[in-house]
């Protein structure tokens, strides 16, 4: 390289400079300098073949203020140059930017055009751009991404009509989403800056330093955002499956390692610490699980809640509950709600079968007789819950029907009106209704007779349970699962439970965190045939089973 001094006339503006294709630059800031003591730095220039005339390589402001003054002063003094060696396009095209970068940071979409020209047709890797203009590897892989980008978002960001947030994202969206965005920004709908991150991912983007499984088993695709430090999950559906089934797995760790029990909180709710003790494991302490909507899973080991603390200390103590604390350390497994619907369907199929059975009911009667009963008044089961949907769900079932149907042939046998009761709500006297009995044949009698004591068996009592294993009773006969039931299911972990036991234990685990909404949903779905689950018949709950089964241990 050599120094000298050329005319202007013999100066042009070479293809090689990275800002060859941009109008007129300003140069208000160096024109007075010019005027007064000329450019008293060299411009980087090399021949361009045809004679003695050069190409600027770098130094493109300084050549126009050069003729601005030349103009306004009506001539021209030779500039200072130095001249490069002819032919070396790569270092033309790297003294452009360096000088450039040196003078005034040039736009990304500049830098991306010039590092394309270097790799594609000069043959540069990306260690030699990055050592040669002092930036990491990643900014120089950054600036190329803008290349995955529709050539109209690049010239739109070149007219500066997007910003700089917003063209980073896009350089996360495939080709059809850039074309939609596109059509949108055309239309003046489209979103920006962060809004393009929402709208990308669906309104929740991932990150894939949340997961609890290994990146190696996510089949699905993962989205690399070159401008910041994340990397996202495009298919929520799976990264949800994947981090259920872990979640899953972390909880059968902790139960396996002595914990009394995990709790799984709703998406979204928080871990309030100071709702709660810390509580050794030994001392009965549990793990709770936060999950947020966005994927971060939470672990709290060795907590119980406040009320559980002070009763805990109570016991300890020996003192006695106040009377009008009604909450258990351990939360039940069925609701109050819950247990009435149960005992109700349990009873209606129980005495279904009672009725039927002339042998049973009347040994039945002889330990009534005996042992007496809070029925024994003689007064029939009204069957009433408080609630219109399980009163409703009870009268329409097979097992009431059953009953019903057994209840007015008695009637009919003791000559008694089909709307009247059968053990009272009649105006008959004992005595006319013993005169009846003692006229019909046995059987009638023993008929009635079952009849009777069905009407009059407790509902939720020990009795049931005896009559229902002795009559090895089967409520998949009597009972259909039903809104009242769904609605009355309420602890999320039973509901996990019987998603286990009705589509496997992965289908479980995979929706672990999901809501108690979505984890019966699929319960419903299973049984009957919907939203591509495959049809599940004769499953029943644990609890309407003969001897009573249950979910949970504690």
């Amino acid at each position: 390289m050599q120094l000298t001094h050329i005319a202007i006339e013999n100066l042009s503006i070479s293809a090689l400079n990275m800002r060859h294709s941009k109008r007129a630059p300003d140069i208000s800031d160096i024109l007075p300098s010019v005027r007064t003591r000329g450019v008293l730095v060299p411009l980087l220039v090399r021949p361009n073949g045809t004679g003695s005339t050069y190409e600027i390589v770098a130094g493109r402001r300084r050549y126009f203020a050069a003729k601005a003054a030349a103009e306004e002063k009506g001539a021209a003094v030779p500039l200072p140059c130095a001249v490069m060696e002819d032919g070396d396009d790569a270092d033309a095209l790297e003294a452009s930017l360096i000088e450039n970068i040196a003078r005034q940071e040039a736009d990304e979409m500049t830098q991306y055009e010039v590092f394309t020209r270097l790799i594609v047709k000069e043959g540069r890797s990306i260690e030699q751009i990055a050592a040669t203009f002092g930036l990491t590897e990643r900014q120089v892989q950054q600036r190329l991404a803008l290349g995955n980008l529709l050539p109209k978002i690049r010239d739109a960001y070149r007219a500066e009509q997007i910003d700089a947030d917003t063209i980073r994202y896009l350089t996360m969206a495939t080709k059809r989403q850039q074309g939609e965005w596109l059509k949108m920004f055309e239309a003046d709908d489209a979103p920006f800056g962060h809004g393009v991150k929402q709208w990308l991912f669906g309104g929740t983007s991932i990150p894939t330093k949340v997961a609890l499984f290994s990146l190696e088993d996510y089949a699905g695709q993962i989205t690399a955002d070159l401008f910041g430090e994340d990397s996202y999950f495009t298919d929520p559906d799976l990264f949800w499956q994947k981090q259920n089934e872990a979640i899953a797995a972390r909880r059968d760790a902790y139960l396996e390692a002595g914990w009394t029990a995990v709790a799984i909180l709703e998406p979204g709710q928080t871990f309030n610490a100071w709702e709660h003790e810390k509580t050794a494991k030994k001392k009965g302490g549990k793990v709770f699980v936060a999950v947020s909507h966005r994927g971060e899973v939470n672990f709290y080991e060795g907590y119980v809640t406040r009320k559980e603390a002070q009763r805990a200390a109570r016991k300890a103590e020996k003192e006695t509950p106040d009377a009008g604390e009604t909450e258990k350390a351990s939360t039940p497994e069925v609701t109050g709600a819950m247990q009435t619907y149960i005992d109700l369907h349990r009873h209606a199929a129980v005495r279904a079968k009672l009725a039927d059975d002339t042998g049973v009911a009347l040994r039945l009667m002889v330990a009534l007789a005996i042992g007496g009963s809070r029925l024994w008044s003689v007064k029939p089961e009204p069957q009433r819950s408080g609630r219109e949907e399980t009163d409703a769900s009870v009268k329409a079932s097979a097992g009431q029907i059953v009953f019903e149907e057994r209840r007015m042939e008695a009637l009919a046998l003791l000559g008694l009106p089909e709307g009247c009761g059968l053990v009272s709500g009649h105006a008959e006297s004992t005595a006319v209704i013993f005169a009846r009995l003692r006229d019909l044949p046995h059987k009638d009698v023993m008929r009635v007779l079952a009849a009777v004591m069905a009407d009059s068996l407790e509902a939720g009592s020990a009795l049931v349970e005896a009559v229902g294993v002795h009559l090895q009773v089967d409520l998949h006969k009597t009972w259909t699962p039903d809104d009242a039931f769904f609605d009355l299911l309420r602890d999320k972990s039973v509901v996990n439970a019987m998603v286990a036991e009705i589509t496997g234990k992965a289908v479980a685990n995979g929706n672990v965190a999901a809501t108690g909404k979505v984890q019966k949903q699929i319960i419903r779905d299973c049984l009957a045939g919907t939203n591509g689950r495959e049809k599940v018949t004769g499953w029943l709950p644990r609890w309407f089973a003969f001897p009573v089964q249950t979910y949970r241990k504690d």
